[in-house]
């Protein structure tokens, strides 16, 4: 599955506005912001970097003003990790994903919840301010990424979202297009008052449901703490492989 996942993470990236390919390594920009979540980088499976590879990926976010970064499956490409600590980087986070198919998918029940798919500026909006909430602050919502959700949706991916009583969006997620034959659900988030209603699991599981649909064998996506992974494995999501996420300082 780490074979998928990484040739998953490499297609992505290659959607993004600005894409550099160097040295074994595809490097995804979005001038619209300066998120180190959003422009990074990763290896192609089986990359055997040398220092003067990841040299030049390195001048690739500098030239940018932006943090060198990358995120990637160490099992699709085992040289990368000691090739990055020779040059300086250090891991940031080890994160285990989840993956879900349709014979482990399960719809939880979830009476009273509406799970829709945005139509308007304002539901867009109104998404991403809900999960700059969620998250306290580390997205913050802006045009930008309004933008961002809706170019998923109409890019092949999917974004799904519950309403809140005032219109807006109680929680919300999204999932990338598939590509090589997986699709990255993430983003998954509920605003505080409206937790424990059982949102991120109905949301979770109507994007894993649309992409399924939509051919991609499986899904997968990386949870924040045992309490969401609960909510996932409830969906149908099982371990199966780690993502590593390195950096390089200033």
């Amino acid at each position: 599955m780490g074979i998928d996942v990484q040739t998953f993470a490499v297609s992505n990236l290659r959607r993004r506005p600005v894409v550099v390919e160097t040295g074994g390594f595809v490097a995804g920009f979005d001038p619209g912001t300066t998120s180190p979540y959003v422009n990074y980088a990763t290896p192609l499976p089986g990359a055997t970097p040398g220092a003067s590879d990841v040299a030049a990926l390195v001048a690739a976010f500098r030239e940018r003003g932006l943090k060198p970064r990358l995120e990637f499956a160490p099992d699709a490409a085992p040289a990368v990790e000691p090739a990055l600590r020779e040059a300086g980087f250090t891991v940031e986070e080890v994160h285990e994903y989840l993956v879900c198919d349709a014979g482990t998918l399960a719809r939880p029940a979830s009476p009273g919840l509406l799970v829709e798919t945005p139509s308007t500026d304002d539901d867009y909006t109104a998404i991403d301010a809900a999960l700059a909430e969620a998250f306290g602050g580390v997205f913050a919502s802006s045009p930008e990424g309004a933008a961002r959700l809706r170019r998923v949706q109409e890019g092949g991916g999917a974004v799904r979202f519950v309403r809140a009583p005032d219109g807006g969006c109680a929680g919300g997620a999204s999932c990338s297009a598939p590509a090589a034959g997986t699709a990255e659900l993430a983003g998954v988030g509920t605003r505080p008052a409206f937790r424990g209603r059982g949102i991120a699991a109905a949301v979770t599981a109507a994007l894993t449901e649309a992409m399924l649909a939509q051919g991609a064998a499986t899904v997968w996506l990386e949870y924040g703490g045992e309490g969401s992974r609960r909510v996932y494995e409830r969906v149908g999501f099982r371990p199966q492989g780690t993502r590593l996420y390195m950096s390089l300082g200033t």
